[in-house]
């Protein structure tokens, strides 16, 4: 079964990884805000569930800029593969593509890790306000 890949396919893969880039880059800059009005808080008045946060979310900034690396090592893939195939290597431009569709998938991984250490977060967040205010 021969498979053939023209410039165009990598090609395809432009919109979507750019999407992903710009959505963990506005991931990170809202972290990145919230990391700050958070240690400004704690300097004020060090509370333990102040720090706990702050780790949570100094844990999802390293996933964050895993995840743009892998995602823009997604993309030069791309750009590399489509230059191999005009360059007339096809193998090399097949190997070189699925390489980046490798690190596109590395991307995601690590973006469903992000959401379910979110939600975690989130969930912990809930757990303190049940125990300030019991259920009758």
């Amino acid at each position: 079964m021969s498979t053939d890949l023209t410039l165009t396919t990598p090609a395809l893969l432009f919109p979507a990884i750019s999407l992903l880039l710009l959505a963990y880059t506005n991931r990170f800059l809202t972290l990145a805000n919230l990391i700050r009005d958070l240690h400004g808080r704690y300097r004020q008045d060090p509370q333990r569930h102040i720090r706990g946060q702050l780790n949570n979310l100094i844990y999802r900034i390293g996933l964050i800029r895993n995840m743009q690396v892998f995602g823009v090592a997604s993309f030069a893939g791309c750009v590399l593969s489509m230059g191999a195939l005009f360059a007339g290597q096809v193998i090399a431009g097949q190997w070189i593509f699925g390489a980046s569709l490798l690190f596109l998938l590395a991307s995601l991984f690590l973006s469903l890790r992000e959401l379910w250490v979110s939600i975690d977060a989130l969930k912990l967040q809930v757990q303190d306000l049940d125990r300030l205010d019991p259920k009758p």
